[in-house]
């Protein structure tokens, strides 16, 4: 006689959120009130990055990640461009590296002094211009130096050279209107976009050509986004026809029908997804929201698993996510790639479970409030 499962085996299930003490927070910050579907905030193991309200132009602060509490209002901020920030994203290759787009149609690349800003930064290391409208999307190629993709509502992506400042692919025509996100895949091969076309297109930079494409991924005319996953499938976050905010995962092999999809609620505001290849959970935060949703990705069927959801009192403007290289080792949370001692040699990684391995990190994020930023933490409880 067989038993069917009722509990589904998983090592987060119960995985839950922990915001840091007040004193942990950074405050007094006059977030950005641009009315644009981005995270208004970047973080690497040395700083984090926060887009600003700013007279005359455009700005954001950076700030060492120790520099907690309340932040003085004329501490210096990055200030170069002429119109208002839209995105900022850290080079994933040097934590003093960090790229923005703007509304004056220019993406500028920025060196961080070492120990933060002590004067206004006006000067960019580098300024790149090819875009005839403001850019909204900016994205560091994952393995390979000095490799950065831009994305503005001319409808255009650019693939730059940032080392030399010179436009190595311009890919136009491929998307009729305004691209929402970009993600690349985990080798930097391919990208996949989301267009406000509701198409879903997997593109190889290199041929400038659409390797596959979903018309219709979701049915709702409002904002969507499409990520890679670390095994070459694409989630997605968007709407549905009657306005309910859905999740769906698709093989980019057959894009005929999802292969897994959820309806979430009906609130209005875009779903941004963050994901962990080495956990394989996917984290959404809505933008106006006040809640944290996450899923883990797996092999059997629904495929997208509801796990928990992190919920606070203050809805967030934006979210700043955390790599797993400046995250705490020292705590009992989240794995990331563990590294043992094992005759005199490293070993490979290892479940959180080994006795061996030392306690994995945790995922963290940092929640934008209208006035603050607040880290959260994703902690997996530990025997």
């Amino acid at each position: 006689m067989s038993f069917r499962k009722v509990v589904r085996q998983s090592k987060f299930r119960h995985v839950f959120g922990q915001p840091v003490k007040t004193e942990q927070c950074y405050d007094d910050i006059r977030v950005s009130r641009v009315t644009w579907d981005s995270t208004f905030c970047a973080v690497n193991p040395s700083f984090v990055a926060i887009i600003v309200e700013a007279s005359g132009g455009g700005a954001f602060l950076v700030l060492p990640l120790h520099k907690t509490g309340r932040i003085d209002k004329s501490y210096p901020t990055v200030c170069g461009h002429t119109g208002p920030v839209l995105d900022i994203e850290w080079c994933p290759h040097n934590d003093h590296v960090i790229a923005s787009g703007s509304e004056d149609c220019t993406v500028m690349v920025w060196q961080i002094p070492e120990n933060g800003l002590s004067q206004p930064l006006t000067e960019p290391v580098v300024v790149l211009e090819g875009h005839s409208k403001r850019v909204g999307i900016i994205a560091w190629h994952p393995t390979a130096r000095n490799v950065l993709l831009s994305a503005g509502c001319d409808n255009m992506v650019l693939i730059w050279n940032v080392g030399t400042g010179e436009e190595l692919y311009r890919l136009e025509g491929l998307h009729p209107d305004l691209i929402y996100s970009v993600s690349w895949s985990r080798d930097g091969s391919r990208f996949c976009t989301a267009c406000k076309d509701k198409s879903v297109r997997v593109i190889d930079p290199r041929r400038g050509t659409v390797v596959a494409e979903k018309e219709r991924a979701h049915e709702g005319a409002r904002p969507m986004r499409a990520i890679f996953l670390a095994d070459g499938k694409i989630f997605t976050t968007g709407f549905s026809r009657m306005s309910e905010r859905q999740l769906a995962l698709w093989d980019t092999e057959n894009l005929e029908e999802p292969m897994g999809l959820q309806e979430l609620d009906s609130s209005n505001g875009t779903l941004l997804p963050f994901y962990d290849p080495d956990t394989n959970v996917v984290y959404v935060c809505g933008k106006g929201d006040s809640s944290i949703r996450y899923f883990e990705i797996t092999e059997e069927p629904p495929y997208i698993h509801f796990l928990n959801t992190f919920t606070s009192k203050e809805p967030q403007r934006g979210m700043g996510w955390m790599p797993k290289r400046g995250l705490d080792v020292s705590k009992c949370e989240i794995a990331r790639w563990a590294w043992g001692q094992l005759g005199g040699g490293p070993r490979f990684p290892m479940s959180p479970y080994d006795p061996l391995c030392p306690p994995p990190t945790p995922n963290r994020f940092y929640k934008l409030h209208e006035r603050k930023c607040e880290p959260i933490i994703m902690t997996v409880p530990r025997k």
